[in-house]
Order: structure tokens, then sequence, then C-alpha cells
């Protein structure tokens, strides 16, 4: 059987004000997507493009109800998501997709 990679993971701007959840099976191509190709995007309007946030999954059923179960939560408690696994909110962007 393969290996699969998908992620599920959160962006935020400069200022850290705005939050995005998304889901992919290649982190850094999404980051990419993001920023130079979906010119009329969530990510492009506020600056989303730094990636505080990820978790990985070997399975995509898992990585899209993780998503869905993240997007259902208030700021509050993405942000204490977030700063266990990053606690100083550090900029993830050049993360490796085989992590």
């Amino acid at each position: 059987m393969a290996d699969y990679n998908f992620y599920t993971y959160i962006l935020t701007n400069k200022s850290k004000k705005v939050l995005y959840t998304g889901v992919t099976n290649d982190l850094r191509r999404r980051l990419y997507e993001h920023k130079h190709i979906e010119e009329h995007s969530f990510c492009k309007k506020y600056n989303c493009f730094y990636l505080v946030y990820y978790e990985w999954f070997r399975n995509i059923e898992h990585a899209i109800d993780r998503e869905k179960q993240i997007k259902r939560w208030r700021r509050e408690k993405k942000v204490r998501l977030i700063e266990q696994f990053n606690p100083q909110w550090q900029f993830l962007n050049d993360i490796q997709d085989d992590e």
C-alpha cells in the first residue's frame, strides 16, 4: 500500500490577526498557490500566506474531518492549538513536504 501525505494547516497574515484553515496533499505547493496563483481568494485578500500550524495525516478523510473541526472552532481555541504546536507563532513556510 502506498504512503500518502495529507496536511491540515493554518495560515495567518503578518500581523497574525486573520486565520485561514485548509487541507492539501502538498503543503509547499499549496503555500505557493495561496501566494502567487489564486487571484481572488480569501488568502490573497487578507494576505494569509504564513504557515503557523500543520498536522500530517495518511488518510485524506481524516485530514478533511480535522479541517472541518478546526473551522468550527472560535478563534480562541485555534490560537490555543497554534500555541501548543508553535508557541512563538514562527512562520513555518520553509517546511519540508516529507515531515
